[in-house]
């Protein structure tokens, strides 16, 4: 017999029919008839009781899994995660972040000690904190918040977080550069280069050096683990092979030389000799090694000389002629040009061939790049410096005329701003063909003859000129012997094409280089608005002073003798003033080596 739902059950006792009644807290409360055995719903009170027991155990289950899992979920790190074995497992991302810091507190002393790095064959020690080494505490907790954990791994399972370590990466690489030293070896690029009209190739060769992102993980990894790291070196080989060096010799280089080319327009038609092509043809290297052609169409006009004023009309820039103490302008012109761009790329289509070398050139309207309304805009109204220096043997001798050349060469220049002069950019190769002169010039310790000797005086009066108008030095060499002529220290030699003379236009204003010389003097002015109240020059004592020595030549037309003079060492101050006050200090310093006394004869038995 089945009683409002139960099961049946069997056993010993009778079936006895009751009832039905209501247990309290259900919708009727309980009658005085009500049986005695009878449990809510009409129910056995010993199934009921059981019923019970069963919703307690299943509550108290539910109440130990919430609890669990609140536990097992506390904070932002999962529990059981530790870093450098310390336990940030339930704490917030600040907790975990102290907790961190106070641990590498305590590891600080290994942290900072000097880490022994070997590169190649050498050993060596670098701090720790002059190349940026460190853990990253927010990046690392970071890293144990996202940590993957499963569930029951919350409760009973552990996990390691390594630190993320940082590093300059630039200051890291030029410490190990240095480590490296002589070991190291420089890409070879490879290159196409013209002797007259012969194509040599240059072949590469690979780099031995440092990769610096390797570098970087390297010394990561091994910092914290407090042993030596060995760096590795690696081989580096540019982009573009030896096979393919000579192929482009023979595809193109070759080819490109082997005859005239003719650039055709509607106002006539330009030859253009094998000589001029290879002065054009050039074969760049990028960083990579990567070897690419082109025809550079400023070598090509240059090469080419007047012969493109057949078809050509050149641009004339607005410039500034100083006339009765004042700047005056000179207007500019447009002018019709070739289309350089296309001229360059139709030209680098045929010098491959054979025959069909012909290019018909574009012309089109050429602006001066420097007109008159942006010269206005430049405001240069005033003197800002002037320097002079004084030469030896008049208008008449070689040397003289090299510094008068170089004087032409850059008169009237006009530097915009930020713009950097170069000395040797604006004149150019200063040879034979450009006006210059044999004159002696300072190679291997002595004076020789060479061809430009005396530019160096030029130099050092510019120098002076843009040192006292107070433009940013970007380059300059002092001579290696010290000539009265010139200011100690402030002074410059020059050398095609590896001795330059650079200046930077660091202000507002435009600046234009005047120059004048009379039989004995060159003088350079600097033209701008004046900036600063004064530049002047703070001499400290002479030191190290050394005696000059007796050096006997071999006579001959090269030998060129000379008195000599006394080495030492001195430190200039360029002290800048503004509104009264001194806005710029910079110190110069140049030793100069004892000119031995050169005697052109044999000596003395």
């Amino acid at each position: 017999m089945t009683l409002y739902g139960d099961n049946q059950v069997s056993d010993d006792r009778p079936t006895v029919q009751v009832t039905a009644v209501s247990w309290p807290g259900e919708d009727e409360p309980p009658t005085a008839g009500g049986a005695a055995g009878s449990g809510p719903g009409g129910g056995p009170w010993w199934r009921r009781r059981r019923v019970l027991l069963a919703g307690g155990v299943t509550a108290a289950v539910l109440a130990g899994v919430v609890g669990a899992g609140a536990y097992a979920y506390a904070g932002d790190v999962p529990r059981g995660t530790s870093v450098l074995g310390t336990e940030l497992g339930g704490r917030s991302r600040a907790d975990a972040a102290k907790e961190l810091r106070a641990e590498l507190e305590k590891r600080a002393g290994t942290l900072n000690a000097p880490l022994t790095v070997v590169v190649g064959e050498n050993r060596a020690e670098i701090v720790p904190a002059d190349v940026g080494l460190t853990v990253d505490v927010a990046a690392t907790v970071a890293a144990a918040t996202d940590a993957q954990a499963h569930p029951v791994g919350r409760l009973f399972g552990s996990r390691t977080v390594e630190p993320v370590v940082s590093v300059d990466a630039a200051k890291l690489d030029a410490a190990l550069r240095q480590i490296l030293g002589k070991q190291g070896r420089d890409m070879t690029m490879p290159a196409i280069i013209f002797t007259g009209t012969t194509p040599k190739p240059v072949y590469p060769k690979p780099s031995l050096t440092l990769d610096a992102e390797q570098s970087a993980r390297v010394v990561r990894t091994g910092w914290l683990a407090g042993q030596p790291v060995t760096v590795p070196v690696v081989e580096k080989n540019p982009v573009t092979t030896r096979e393919e060096v000579d192929r482009l010799v023979a595809e193109l280089a070759k080819p490109a030389v082997a005859a005239p080319v003719t650039i055709t327009s509607d106002k006539g038609s330009v030859s253009v000799p094998p000589a001029a092509i290879a002065r054009a043809l050039r074969f760049s290297a990028d960083d990579e090694g990567k070897l690419t052609p082109k025809v550079d169409v400023k070598r090509l006009r240059s090469a080419l000389g007047s012969k493109l004023t057949a078809i050509e009309s050149t641009p004339k820039d607005a410039g500034l002629t100083i006339s009765a103490g004042k700047p005056k302008v000179v207007p500019g012109r447009a002018g019709q040009q070739l289309d350089s761009a296309a001229l360059g790329r139709d030209l680098l289509a045929v010098l491959p061939k054979t025959d069909g070398r012909t290019v018909t050139g574009q012309l089109k309207k050429a602006e001066p790049e420097l007109t008159e309304a942006k010269l206005a805009e430049l405001g240069i109204k005033e003197r800002v410096s002037t320097f002079s220096t004084k030469f030896p043997g008049g208008l008449s001798s070689p040397r003289s005329q090299n510094i008068i050349q170089a004087a032409k060469d850059v008169d009237g220049t006009i530097v915009q701003p930020g713009e950097t002069f170069s000395l040797n950019a604006h004149t150019g190769e200063r040879g034979y063909a450009q006006g210059y002169k044999d004159a002696p010039v300072i190679l291997g310790g002595k004076l020789v003859p060479g061809v430009g000797g005396g530019v160096s005086q030029f130099t050092t009066t510019l120098f002076n000129a843009s040192y006292y108008a107070g433009l940013q030095d970007v380059e300059h060499k002092p001579h290696s012997f010290y000539f009265s002529r010139y200011p100690a220290v402030i002074e410059s030699t020059i050398f095609w094409p590896d001795l330059d003379f650079k200046f930077r236009n660091n202000t507002p204003h435009g600046v234009l280089i005047d120059t004048a010389y009379t039989s004995n003097t060159i003088t350079v002015s600097m033209w701008s608005t004046k900036i600063y109240d004064s530049v002047k020059t703070e001499y400290g004592p002479r030191r190290n002073i050394t005696s000059p020595k007796t050096v006997h030549l071999t006579p001959g037309p090269t030998c060129i003798a000379a008195a000599g003079s006394t080495g030492f060492s001195q430190d200039a101050f360029r002290v800048i003033k503004k509104d009264g006050k001194v806005v710029k200090r910079e110190k110069f310093s140049w030793t100069y080596d004892p000119e031995p006394n050169f005697v052109c004869g044999p000596k003395p038995s």
